[in-house]
């Protein structure tokens, strides 16, 4: 029986021959077969990473972003069976990748890819409902972000980038450092940038606070915030949920 651990490796080492014990139907080396697996796994991880990773493809060009794909693939196995989940690892592996270090907003980039894909791919939950109810009993509210709901603090415009690569007629991006929101509101995921205080305001609201309280927090380490702005951003983008 062919060692697991062994042909794992091989499979990812285009270096290695194959197993030993690995026979073709006839009794002979399975080595061309092997190579023709190999290679179909090698494309299906790259191209799942193409899938995943759209706007870090587009800055850095479908060539060298292949290339790329076939270092980090060899490096970091699937430690999944769902292709869909494979490149977790991959925002990681760009911070510290020698060949695109000129491009040091890259690894968020990805971050943002991998996030919006991440949501996809959460658990749904009731939607934040505030039908019938006054202004003070919305306040009162003790609401929590969504299991689909993440949020990315960036050194660099990322959610500018992001929209550059993604729409067309985007404005060029700036140089100031952007927070996102990414919410699935629907089926869909969407990235969202946060004004001031969105931050802040996102990482209180854990189901502990009030929305008041939340908001009291958020208003004291940004005064310049603006109240009506962060309500209407995450009532509308469907970032909030009251399951607990």
């Amino acid at each position: 029986m062919t060692d697991q651990p062994a042909f794992a490796a091989a499979l990812m080492d285009p270096a290695q021959t194959a197993p030993a014990h690995l026979l073709n139907p006839f009794g002979g080396p399975a080595g061309k077969r092997f190579d023709v697996y190999r290679n179909n796994v090698a494309v299906s991880l790259t191209e799942a990473l193409e899938t995943g990773f759209p706007t870090v493809r587009k800055l850095v060009g479908a060539e060298f972003f292949r290339a790329m794909a076939g270092v980090f693939l060899r490096a970091n196995p699937p430690e999944d069976p769902r292709l869909m989940l494979y490149g977790a690892k991959f925002p990681g592996f760009l911070a510290r990748f020698d060949p695109v270090r000129h491009l040091p907003y890259l690894p968020d980039a990805a971050r943002l890819d991998l996030g919006l894909r991440q949501s996809y791919h959460a658990a749904d939950a009731p939607p934040f409902d505030t039908r019938g109810l006054d202004p003070a009993a919305v306040m009162a509210l003790r609401p929590r972000l969504a299991p689909a709901t993440l949020v990315l603090s960036s050194r660099f415009p990322v959610f500018s980038i992001w929209r550059a690569n993604a729409e067309a007629h985007a404005p060029r991006p700036g140089t100031a450092p952007e927070d996102v929101l990414i919410a699935r509101k629907g089926f869909d995921p969407a990235p969202h940038l946060l004004p001031p205080g969105g931050l802040t305001l996102a990482r209180a609201l854990k189901g502990r606070l009030t929305l008041a309280e939340a908001m009291a927090r958020t208003l004291a380490d940004h005064p310049e915030a603006d109240f009506a702005a962060l309500l209407t951003l995450v009532f509308t983008s469907g970032a909030l949920t009251l399951h607990p």
